[in-house]
Parts: C-alpha cells; structure tokens; sequence
C-alpha cells in the first residue's frame, strides 16, 4: 500500500499532508517530523518546516512554514508559530499562545500559555530554570 495523502484547497492552490505515524497530525509534504515526535491529530506542520526528536505538539497547534522546533520541545494546545521561526530544544510554549513569523525561543526557554509574542521576537535560552527572559 502506498503513501496516503491529504488534500486541502486554499485559494486554488492544494495543499497536501500526510498523517505522522506517532499522533496523526497532518505533516506537509515537504516538512520532516521525527518518528519519536508527537503530533496531535488536530495539529497542522506547514511545508519546509522540521519537528526534531521527542518533541510533543499539542491538539489544534499550527507551525507555519519553515520553522524549526528542536529536540525536546512541547507546544501547548492551539498554539500558532508563525514561517520561520525557531524553537529551541527543550522549550516550552504555553497553550493559546501566538509566536510572530521570525522569532527564536531559545533552548529550554518558557513562554506562559496565552502569550503573544510579536515577530522577530528573541527569547533568551534558560540558564538557570528562570522563565520568560525577552532578549
């Protein structure tokens, strides 16, 4: 049996998925997600992007195109991470936060859920256990 795709049509244009192994969500064709991450079935990865090792996604998440999340990281319930930015390893975003297109949320960094981070935002990586330093 082959690969089973997903289809959608936004604005004449279709977009296809496939479902992730670990999860089933909807991974675009030409993003990768590790086998050991887990997708919610609700949770969109938009084309280009890469989903790292032992990641965990949340129900109703999308990851906009070109975005990296590292090793290690969660992401909340119906979090928005807007094309090309970059979760650190072992990050944490809160649930219903919004991350703008271009940010960087360092290695073991935490964002509280309901957060609204605009783009091109930085978030320091955690040294110390010390939650929400904005560069």
């Amino acid at each position: 049996m082959g690969k089973q795709f997903e289809e959608f049509e936004d604005r004449g244009v279709v977009l296809k998925y496939r479902r992730h192994a670990n999860g089933r969500g909807l991974i675009a064709t030409t993003a990768k997600a590790d086998a050991s991450a887990y997708v919610a079935p609700s949770a969109y990865i938009e084309a280009d992007s890469r989903i790292d090792r032992d990641v965990r996604i949340g129900e109703g998440t999308w990851i906009e195109r070109d975005t990296t999340i590292g090793r290690g990281a969660v992401l909340g319930a119906n979090v928005h991470v807007g094309a090309g930015s970059v979760i650190g390893p072992g990050a944490q975003v809160g649930s219903h936060s919004r991350i703008g297109a271009g940010s960087t949320v360092g290695a073991a960094a935490r964002v509280p859920h309901d957060s609204a981070l605009p783009a091109g935002s930085r978030i320091k990586p955690s040294h110390s256990g010390d939650l929400r330093r904005a560069a």
